[in-house]
């Protein structure tokens, strides 16, 4: 699956972290919600079970692409710049963009 993840994400011009741990965990999480909700909604975030809710959580998120350009790094670090991924830039804490849907 992470494989599959991480073609799609060269392609967009995105890098997978190189952590393997980190990215085995995250694929498992979005595997997990796939089951439990039919759709693989990020891992790091609580979903609702409500599609349309949590349309803006399904990965790869709404907020992938503005956390990349300002933190280097998604949300749950799924996805980082090539500089996090090179280490030649940390990978910093990232605030939620998720307004509160609860």
């Amino acid at each position: 699956m992470h494989e599959a993840l991480a073609r799609g994400a060269e392609v967009q011009g995105y890098h997978l972290n190189g952590d393997e741990d980190t990215v085995r965990a995250l694929v498992a999480g979005l595997l997990e919600n796939r089951g439990r909700y039919g759709y693989m909604a990020c891992p790091c975030r609580l979903a609702t079970g409500d599609i349309k809710r949590d349309r803006d959580i399904i990965c790869p998120c709404s907020y992938r692409d503005p956390d990349l350009k300002e933190y280097g790094a998604c949300y749950c670090a799924l996805y980082v710049s090539k500089d996090v991924r090179e280490g030649t830039a940390p990978l910093r804490c990232i605030p939620d963009r998720r307004p509160c849907a609860f």
